[in-house]
C-alpha cells in the first residue's frame, strides 16, 4: 500500500544531531595537499556518518593511483538513540577495498560492512553510550583508515504526532509505511477464490473473519511448521474475530433478523465469520508483507470448532447439555475480544460479550430454580422483549439437516425434562479463557475453567521468574465490573518455555491455582481477594447459595460481588511492563447510571459532562475513560497486595483542566474511551530500559473531533504523581468532591498519538516482529454504521488514495506499519 505522508503532519524526525564543532570546511580540506607518505601513516583519514541520509563526496585526485577517504561533510561523530538506523558513510577510490569496523562499544550488527556504506541498528542502553566505528581502505599495501564516534541515547519516541482527523485511510507519521493483510473474507486455504465483496461470498470457515480484534505473533522456522520464537519475517499471526457487520455480508443486507425465521446459509456465514483465525505471514522483498494462501499451519476455529474443558469445572452438571452430556467437550468460541499468551508458545483467546447471542424467552422460567435465574440475569442472558431470540436470530433458523443442532445450541430455553436433553446450560459453555496451540492443528482449544467465567476481555501474563508462581490479569469489560488475577499453583520452571506438547505445559500452569478479584482502597493501596468455595462469604449460605468451587468458577461475577471486590469503568485491556512489573488496565468509560455522581471512588474518580456532536448531547459520567496501573508488593506475581494510581485520564485537550482534562492533555495527546493496551516486546529497544506503551481507543464520546487512534508512551512508575482531589459536577450544577491518587503528567516526549485510523473503525489489536521493526495493528469494523447501498466507509480499498468507489464495501483488516529508514517503529 502507499505511503500516507500529509505535509501538514510537519513531520522531522529528528535522527540527525551533527556536531556543529569548529572542523575544517570541505573547501578547505580539498585544499590541503595529502601526500603519499601521509597516506601510508594513516593520517589526514575522514569518514561522514548519518542517520538514514545520503551524502555529497569529493576527492583528491592529484595522488598516484590511490586516494584515502576525504571528508565529505563536516560529520564526524552522531548522535542518535536507542531504536534507530545509523548509517556509515565513506569515500574513496573505487580500486581501493573498504570496510567498516566496530572498535568499541557494546557490539553491533553491521550491515554493509564490506563496503563504503554501512548501517546498524542503534542497540538498547539504558545511558548515553559511546560506539566507535573504523573505516578502512586500501589500494595494495596502501592502507588508510579513520573513526566515527557515534552517541546513543536511551529509547526514546521519535516522530512527529499525527493531528486528529477524520480521513478515511490509516494515518501514520511520515517516514512511515502501510501495507494491509488479513482483510475480513480473504481466502486462506487452497482453491478458496478471492473475496468479491458483494455479499455472496460463502466458506467463511477458510476465510479470515470479521471483526479483527486482538492479534499476535508467532515466529516460523524455515520449514513453515514449526515454531522459531525469535523470527521476525516469518511467523503466524494469531487474531481474534469479536463479532459481525452484518450488514455487509449478504448481498442486500441479512434477512429476517434478528426476529427470524433466519435463512441457514446467511446464519452459516455469520457464526463462521466469528473465532480466531491463524495465518501465516511473511516480509518480502522491499518490505512487502504478503499472507501464504496455502501456508501448512493457515485455519479457522469458529464457533462450530470442537473443544475441550480443563481444570475444576470439566465435568461439571453445570456444563452438561444434550451435546455434552458428560460436560467434558463443547464446539467453539465466540466473541473473541483481548488476548493473551504464554512463553511456551500457545495463543490465550478471550471470550468476551458472549450472553447476547443466546434466545431466552419472557416464558423460560418455568423449569428453573432461583438460583438459576439469579445467575443468568447476573451475567446478562435475561428473557423478555429486549432481545427475545439473541444477537442475530440463529436458534430461529430450520436446518436442511433436521439432526444438525448447530443452531439450536443458541436457544437457551428450558425444552427437555433435563438439562441433558436441551440447551440451558449452553451459555454456561461460553465466558472463558481459551488456549490454542497455533502450531498444531490436531489438538482441540481447551477453555481453562481455572480462570473464571466472565465477560473476558483479556488476559495477559505477568513476569516468569524461575521459582515463582505466573500470574495472569483480566478484566471484565462490562461498567462496574471488576479486575481478576489467576496465580498458577506451580511454580514456573524454564525449561518449560520450549517443551515439544505445548497444551500439555498448559495443563501444567493454567488448571490449577487461585482465582483473585481486585479491591481498591482510597490510600493507593489494594489487595486481592480469593474467590475460593468456603472462603469470605462463599459458602451456600450466600445471597446465590454456592455448591462448591465449580459453582464459583462457573459465577465468578457473583463471587466477586460476595466478596466487596470493587466496581470498575468497563475493565478491559490489562497490559504488563516487562521492565518494572507494573500491571496496566484500560476502563473505557462508565456513564451516569453506572457511575452517578454519588458514585465515585478514588479509583474511579470523574463524573462531569462532555458534551457530543453538533447538538451537544450531554454525556454525563467518565465518558472519556481512564488507564489505572498497580504495582505489586514485592514486585511479585504472588501477592495478595498491591499499590496503585491512575496513570492517564482521557478527555478532550479543551477540557477542564483541573477536574476533567486531569493529565493535561494537549492536542498531540488527547484522547478518549482508552481499550486496546500492549507494552512492546523485551526483544527490542522499544520494550527495554523504558518501554513504549501503546494505547488503542473504540471511542463513541469524541468521534465527533475524530476517529479512533492510537498512541505511544513512555509512562513513568507507580506514585510517580501525588493526591489530587476533584470537583465533579452532574446534571443540574450539582457538584461533588473527590480525592484520588495521579500518576505524573505526561510530556511532549513521553505520550503522543502515532496513528489515526479509518471512518467508524476501532483501533484494537496490536503486536510487532520480535526485532520491532514490524508492527500489526487491527482495523475493526470500520464505517460500521452504514448500508450495503450507501456504505460509509470504504477501508482498506481507501487506503491507496484516500478514496474509493461509493459502493465499495468496507472490510477489518491488519495494518501492517513499518519504518522507511528500517528502524523500531516508535523510536
Amino acid at each position: 500500500m502507499n505511503d500516507l505522508t500529509p505535509a501538514a503532519f510537519g513531520y522531522t524526525d529528528g535522527d540527525v544531531d551533527t556536531n556543529n564543532s569548529a572542523n575544517v570546511t570541505l573547501n578547505e580540506l580539498a585544499a590541503q595537499r595529502i601526500s603519499r607518505r601521509q597516506t601510508l601513516r594513516g593520517g589526514s583519514a575522514i569518514v561522514a556518518a548519518t542517520l538514514g541520509a545520503s551524502v555529497l563526496s569529493a576527492c583528491d585526485s592529484d595522488d598516484d593511483g590511490f586516494n584515502p577517504p576525504i571528508v565529505t561533510g563536516p560529520v564526524t561523530s552522531l548522535t542518535t538513540a536507542s531504536g534507530r538506523t545509523v548509517a556509515l558513510t565513506g569515500t574513496a577510490d573505487a580500486n581501493g577495498n573498504q570496510s567498516w569496523v566496530q572498535v568499541s562499544g557494546p557490539v553491533v550488527t553491521l550491515t554493509g560492512a564490506t563496503s563504503a556504506n554501512a548501517s546498524f541498528l542503534a542497540p538498547s542502553v539504558s545511558t548515553a553510550t559511546q560506539f566507535v566505528f573504523r573505516y578502512v581502505t586500501g589500494n595494495g599495501n596502501a592502507t588508510s583508515q579513520a573513526d566515527t564516534n557515534v552517541t546513543v541515547n536511551p529509547a526514546q519516541l521519535g516522530f512527529t504526532a499525527v493531528a486528529k482527523n477524520k480521513l478515511d485511510v490509516v494515518s501514520v507519521p511520515t517516514g512511515y509505511k502501510v501495507q494491509v493483510v488479513n482483510r475480513t473474507g480473504d481466502p486462506i486455504a487452497a482453491a478458496v477464490p478471492a473475496y468479491k465483496n458483494d455479499g455472496t461470498d460463502t466458506n467463511f470457515a477458510q476465510r479470515i473473519g470479521d471483526h479483527g480484534d486482538a492479534l499476535y505473533w508467532y515466529g516460523l522456522a524455515a520449514t513453515g511448521t514449526a515454531r522459531d520464537a525469535t523470527s521476525s519475517t516469518r511467523g503466524l499471526l494469531v487474531q481474534n474475530h469479536e463479532n459481525i457487520n452484518i450488514q455487509y455480508l449478504h448481498p442486500a443486507g441479512p434477512t429476517n433478523a434478528p426476529a427470524g425465521p433466519r435463512p441457514e446459509a446467511e446464519a452459516i456465514k455469520e457464526i463462521e465469520c466469528h473465532g480466531v483465525s491463524i495465518t501465516e505471514v511473511s516480509e518480502g522483498t522491499g518490505r512487502a508483507w504478503t499472507v501464504l494462501q496455502t501456508g501448512a499451519l493457515n485455519r479457522r476455529i469458529t464457533p462450530n470448532t470442537p473443544v475441550v474443558f480443563n481444570g475444576p469445572v470439566k465435568g461439571s452438571d453445570l456444563l452438561k447439555t444434550v451435546f455434552s452430556a458428560d460436560g467434558t467437550t463443547g464446539r467453539g468460541t465466540i466473541n473473541n475480544c483481548a488476548n493473551g499468551t504464554t512463553p511456551w508458545g500457545t495463543a490465550i483467546t478471550c471470550e468476551e460479550n458472549w450472553a447476547g447471542y443466546f434466545r431466552r424467552a419472557s416464558t423460560d422460567v418455568a423449569g428453573r430454580t432461583a438460583k438459576e435465574i439469579t445467575a443468568l440475569t447476573r451475567y446478562g442472558v435475561t428473557n423478555g422483549s429486549t432481545n427475545p431470540v439473541g444477537n442475530f436470530g440463529w436458534a430461529t433458523v430450520t436446518p436442511a439437516d433436521a439432526s444438525s443442532t448447530v443452531f439450536k445450541r443458541w436457544d437457551a430455553r428450558v425444552t427437555g425434562a433435563s438439562a441433558t436433553a436441551d440447551f440451558r446450560n449452553e451459555p454456561n459453555q461460553m465466558g472463558w479463557v481459551v488456549e490454542i496451540d497455533p502450531y498444531d492443528a490436531s489438538k482441540a482449544p481447551r477453555k481453562r475453567t481455572a480462570l473464571g467465567r466472565l465477560g473476558h476481555e483479556g488476559c495477559w501474563p505477568g513476569a516468569f521468574v524461575v521459582g515463582k508462581k505466573p500470574a495472569w490479569y483480566m478484566g471484565d469489560d462490562s461498567r462496574r465490573e471488576y479486575l481478576y488475577k489467576f496465580v498458577s499453583a506451580t511454580a514456573w520452571v524454564a525449561a518449560d518455555a520450549t517443551a515439544a506438547d505445548r497444551l500439555a505445559i498448559g495443563d501444567k500452569y493454567l488448571d490449577s491455582g487461585t482465582l483473585y478479584v481486585a479491591k481498591f482502597a482510597a490510600d493507593g493501596s489494594g489487595t486481592w481477594l480469593p474467590l475460593v468455595f468456603g472462603q469470605n462469604g462463599i459458602t451456600a449460605a450466600a445471597t446465590y447459595p454456592f455448591a462448591d468451587q465449580a459453582d464459583v468458577l462457573v459465577h465468578a461475577r457473583l463471587a466477586a460481588d460476595v466478596v466487596g471486590a470493587t466496581p470498575m469503568d468497563r475493565p478491559e485491556w490489562t497490559a504488563v511492563n516487562p521492565v518494572t512489573g507494573e500491571v496496566y488496565l484500560t476502563l473505557t468509560n462508565n456513564n451516569a447510571a453506572g457511575r452517578p455522581l454519588a458514585g465515585t471512588d478514588a479509583a474511579n474518580p470523574r463524573h462531569y459532562n462532555d458534551p457530543t456532536g453538533a447538538a451537544a448531547t450531554a454525556q454525563f459520567g467518565n465518558p472519556n475513560g481512564h488507564i489505572i496501573r498497580l504495582k505489586e508488593t514485592g514486585d511479585t506475581t504472588e501477592a495478595t497486595a498491591f499499590t496503585w494510581d491512575i496513570y492517564l485520564f482521557g478527555a478532550g485537550a479543551d477540557l477542564d483542566a483541573a477536574n476533567i482534562n486531569v493529565s493535561g492533555l494537549t492536542a498531540d495527546q488527547d484522547f478518549s474511551s482508552p481499550d486496546g493496551l500492549y507494552f512492546s516486546r523485551p526483544t527490542n529497544a522499544a520494550g527495554q530500559v523504558k518501554p513504549l506503551l501503546w494505547i488503542e481507543t473504540d471511542d463513541g464520546a469524541y468521534t465527533d473531533v475524530t476517529n479512533c487512534m492510537l498512541l505511544a508512551a513512555q509512562p513513568g512508575t507507580v506514585g510517580d504523581g501525588g493526591a489530587r482531589t476533584i470537583t465533579n459536577t452532574g446534571t443540574g450544577g450539582v457538584t461533588a468532591t473527590q480525592a484520588t491518587r495521579v500518576g505524573a503528567a505526561p510530556t511532549a516526549a513521553t505520550l503522543k498519538r502515532f496513528l489515526v485510523g479509518p471512518v467508524e473503525c476501532e483501533i484494537t489489536g496490536i503486536d510487532s516482529t520480535p526485532d520491532g521493526r514490524t508492527i500489526f495493528v487491527g482495523i475493526q469494523h470500520p464505517g460500521e454504521g452504514g448500508t450495503p447501498a450507501a456504505p460509509s466507509s470504504h477501508w482498506p480499498d481507501s487506503q491507496a488514495t484516500g478514496t474509493a468507489g461509493a459502493t465499495v464495501r468496507p472490510r477489518s483488516a491488519v495494518a501492517v506499519i513499518t519504518k522507511n529508514d528500517g528502524g523500531v517503529v516508535g523510536l
